[in-house]
C-alpha cells in the first residue's frame, strides 16, 4: 500500500493542511493542478517547495475554511497521488484522527480569542472542555515551512490573546526580543510589549556593527571583546542577508598610538574570538591603493582587518518575529503602567498607546529590558530601587554623500581618544559616527546637536584629502546607551558590557533588569538572562539552551556565503524587478522575499509604487508580519527609504497604511 501522509499543520486563524509524498518530485505539475490556487484573504497557496537534501519529498501547504473543505480537499489530493502511483485507488495514511466538523466563523473568532500556545511543533487547544492534538510533520528542507495560522497567532498584538504568562518583557529593543526569542523557542510563554515601536530607541541608532570594540582592549576588556568576536560569525551564520563582513582600515596616525602598539591590538584581535571564516590583518601602503585618492598623503601606513555590518533595526524584528513564531505574544505600542508582586505572580497593567484601552496580564516573572527607560520603569512601572547606577551615554551619527568608491570602511583615531568609523552606506552614502557625550533628559528627545555634527565632519576632514563640512550632511541619528556607571572620568570609557540584576525574593516573583550592552553580544546576554530566570519559570519541554546559534533568524535559512546565489534565484524567478530592487529586498528580507512578491508574473502585480522602489506589496508584507504601523516604521527603521522619499512620498505612505491596518486586523 502507498503511504501518502496527511498532516493538519494548524488552526488559527485559517486552517492549514499539508500534503507529504515521500518519492514524488516528478508530480510537481499534479499538485499544483490538483490543488485549489484561490488567492484570497484567508485561502491561497501558500508554499510549494522541493526539499534539498530531502529531494524526496513534495509539500504543498494550502490554507482555507471552513475545515472540513481543507481536509477533504488535502484527502482528495493524497487519494489521487496514491492511486497515479500504484495503478489503483487508495486511501491515504492519516497520521493524525481526522476530524470532521465544519468551523463556522463564530468558532473561527473563538480559536483566535483562545491563543494557542505553540510549546512544540504542534498544537494544544482546551477550550470548552474536550481537547484535541494536531501534530505538525512538515519537514525542514533547506528552508523552513511556515504556516500561515501560526504566524498570525503568534504575530498578535492587539488586546484578546492569552492573559498568563510565563514570562513578560518590557522593552522591544534587541534585547528584550533577543530574551523574548530564547525564551519561545524554550517552551516558555512569553510576552513582550513596548510604549513604542520595536527597535524604536537605541537598538536602531547603533554604528550598525557586529563586532569585538577593538578600543576596548586598552580598558582591559577582555571577556567582553571575547564574547563579542565569538559572535561575529555567530550572528552572520543565523542572518546572513543583514550581517555581513567588511574590511576595516586603520591608517597609522603618527601624533597618536605607536604602530607596534597597533599592530599588538590587531594581532589579539584576530586571535581572541575563534576567527574561521573572516579575514585576518594584513598591513598596507595606504598610498600604494585606494586609499590613495581618499587619504590626505601624511598617511601612508596602515592595517586592514575583519568586522561585521548589522542592520540593527531589522535584526530587532526577525528576533521578536521568530519569538512570534514560536508562540510569543509580541504588543508594540503598548505600555506598562504598572507591575505588582501579588501571591506569588506578578499583576501587569496595560495600557493600548493607540486606543488607550487597558488590560492586565499575569506573569511569574518579569524582566525590564526598556533600555535608556531602565531607570524610569523601575521607579515608576515596578517602584523597586535601581539595583545599579545607571549612565546615560549620547551617540550621534552623520550621513553625507559617498565620499568614495571603494567598499571598505575606515576607523580613525582622534587627539581626544576616542575613535569613529566612516563606513558605506545604502549603496549612495557614507555614515560618519558616532560620539560619546553624557546625556540627561527623555531620551525620546535625543537629537545630534551642532557641535557633534561639527565634531564629526572636523574630525574626517583631518584624515580626508576632500574635506567634509556640516552643509553635505543629508540625515543624522542619535541614540542613548544605558550603561552601568563604572565611575569611568569619560563618557568613552564607560564600560560596555552588560550587566543583568536579579531580585527573586523568596515570597514573591522574580524581577530582572537589564543594563547596558552591545547589538553584538544580545544573544549571549538573552542566554545569561535565562540561565539567572529559569530557576524561577515552571519547567518546559522545549528547544535546549544554546540553540538561537544554530537556528536561522526569519528569511537567514542559506549559506553565509549564499547571499548572490539568492539574489540569482529571485532575479531568475522575477525578471521584471530592477537588479538593484531585487537585492535590497534579498538584503532586508532573504529568503522571505519569495513571500513578499509571491507569484506575481509582472510588475502590476506588485501594486503601487510609493517612491524609492517601494511597492504596495512590501508596505503590506511589513504591516502583515512586522508590526510596521506608520511611515516612520518603515523608512526609517525597517528599511532607510526615507534618504530617497519626498516629504510628499513619505505622507502618501502613512496614508497607505492608515488604509491596509483595519483590513490586516480584520484577518487577523
Amino acid at each position: 500500500m502507498a503511504r501518502v501522509e496527511i498532516t493538519v499543520a494548524g488552526l488559527v486563524p485559517a486552517p492549514v493542511a499539508a500534503v507529504e509524498v515521500p518519492g514524488a518530485p516528478a508530480l510537481n505539475a499534479k499538485l499544483q493542478h490538483l490543488i485549489p490556487q484561490r488567492r484570497d484573504a484567508t485561502s491561497g497557496l501558500l508554499a510549494f517547495s522541493s526539499g534539498g537534501r530531502h529531494s524526496d519529498r513534495e509539500t504543498v501547504v494550502w490554507g482555507g475554511t471552513p475545515i472540513a473543505a481543507v481536509l477533504d480537499a488535502a484527502e482528495g489530493v493524497a487519494t489521487q497521488l496514491a492511486t497515479d502511483r500504484t495503478g489503483k485507488p487508495e486511501r491515504p495514511v492519516w497520521t493524525v484522527p481526522a476530524w470532521r466538523t465544519s468551523m463556522g466563523e463564530a468558532t473561527r473568532r473563538l480559536l483566535v480569542r483562545h491563543r494557542l500556545r505553540h510549546q512544540r511543533p504542534g498544537l494544544s487547544f482546551r477550550p470548552l472542555g474536550f481537547s484535541f492534538y494536531l501534530g505538525i510533520r512538515c519537514k525542514r528542507a533547506n528552508a523552513r515551512i511556515r504556516t500561515r495560522s501560526r504566524r498570525l497567532a503568534g504575530l498578535m498584538d492587539t488586546a484578546g490573546g492569552n492573559s498568563e504568562y510565563d514570562l513578560a518583557i518590557i522593552g522591544g529593543g534587541v534585547n528584550g526580543c533577543g530574551i523574548a526569542r530564547d525564551a519561545a523557542g524554550r517552551g516558555w510563554r512569553v510576552f513582550l510589549c513596548d510604549q513604542a515601536d520595536l527597535a524604536s530607541g537605541t537598538s536602531s541608532a547603533s554604528t550598525k556593527l557586529i563586532h569585538g570594540g577593538l578600543r576596548y582592549l586598552e580598558h582591559y576588556e577582555f571577556r567582553l571583546v571575547h564574547e563579542a568576536l565569538m559572535e561575529r560569525e555567530v550572528l552572520w551564520g543565523i542572518a546572513p542577508h543583514i550581517v555581513w563582513p567588511l574590511r576595516f582600515i586603520l591608517p597609522h596616525h603618527k601624533k597618536l598610538r605607536p604602530a607596534w602598539l597597533l599592530r599588538l591590538g590587531l594581532y589579539i584581535y584576530d586571535h581572541l574570538g575563534g576567527r574561521k571564516h573572516l579575514s585576518p590583518t594584513r598591513s598596507l601602503r595606504l598610498q600604494d591603493g585606494p586609499s590613495r585618492s581618499v587619504l590626505k598623503p601624511e598617511f601612508t601606513r596602515g592595517f586592514e582587518y575583519s568586522d561585521c555590518w548589522v542592520e540593527d533595526s531589522r535584526l530587532v524584528v526577525l528576533n521578536a518575529r521568530d519569538a512570534a513564531e514560536h508562540g510569543a505574544t509580541i504588543a508594540p505600542r503598548t505600555a506598562c503602567v504598572s507591575a505588582e508582586r501579588d501571591n506569588g505572580t506578578w499583576w501587569i497593567t496595560l495600557r493600548d498607546e493607540t486606543t488607550g484601552g487597558q488590560r492586565r496580564i499575569r506573569a511569574q516573572a518579569l524582566v525590564n529590558a526598556a533600555g535608556p527607560w531602565v531607570a524610569d520603569v523601575a521607579g515608576s512601572v515596578v517602584r523597586a530601587n535601581l539595583p545599579a547606577a545607571v549612565r546615560l551615554v549620547q551617540g550621534s551619527h552623520v550621513v553625507v554623500p559617498r565620499l568614495y568608491e571603494h567598499d571598505s570602511c575606515y576607523i580613525f583615531q582622534n587627539a581626544d581618544e576616542r575613535i569613529f568609523f566612516l563606513i558605506p552606506y545604502e549603496r549612495d552614502f557614507t555614515l560618519i559616527g558616532t560620539t560619546d557625550l553624557d546625556f540627561e533628559g527623555d531620551p525620546a528627545d535625543v537629537r545630534a546637536s551642532p557641535a557633534e555634527i561639527e565634531y564629526l565632519c572636523h574630525s574626517a576632514s583631518a584624515y580626508l584629502r576632500k574635506p567634509v563640512t556640516p552643509d553635505m550632511v543629508v540625515w543624522t541619528y542619535s541614540g542613548v546607551r544605558p550603561l552601568v556607571d563604572d565611575g569611568s572620568s569619560a563618557a568613552q570609557e564607560a564600560t560596555r558590557d552588560y550587566v543583568l540584576k536579579l531580585d527573586a525574593p523568596a515570597d514573591g516573583p522574580a524581577l530582572l533588569s537589564v543594563f547596558g550592552g552591545k547589538i553584538t553580544t544580545y544573544r549571549r546576554l538573552a542566554e545569561s538572562a535565562l540561565a539567572q530566570l529559569q530557576p524561577h519559570l515552571p519547567v518546559v519541554s522545549g528547544q535546549a539552551a544554546g540553540w538561537t546559534a544554530r537556528a536561522a533568524l526569519p528569511g537567514g535559512d542559506f549559506p553565509m556565503n549564499g547571499f548572490d546565489a539568492q539574489v540569482a534565484a529571485a532575479l531568475a524567478r522575477y525578471p521584471f524587478v530592477a537588479p538593484s530592487t531585487l537585492r535590497r529586498l534579498v538584503r532586508a528580507y532573504g529568503t522571505d522575499v519569495h513571500e513578499l512578491l509571491g507569484d506575481a508574473t509582472c510588475s502590476a502585480n506588485l501594486g503601487a509604487v510609493f517612491g524609492a522602489d517601494l511597492t504596495e506589496a512590501e508596505l503590506r508584507y511589513l504591516v502583515r508580519w512586522e508590526w510596521a504601523r506608520s511611515a516612520e516604521d518603515v523608512v526609517w527603521r525597517r528599511s532607510k527609504l526615507g534618504l530617497r522619499l519626498s516629504t510628499d512620498q513619505i505622507a502618501g505612505i502613512d496614508a497607505a497604511i492608515r488604509q491596509m491596518v483595519p483590513e490586516r486586523l480584520a484577518v487577523s
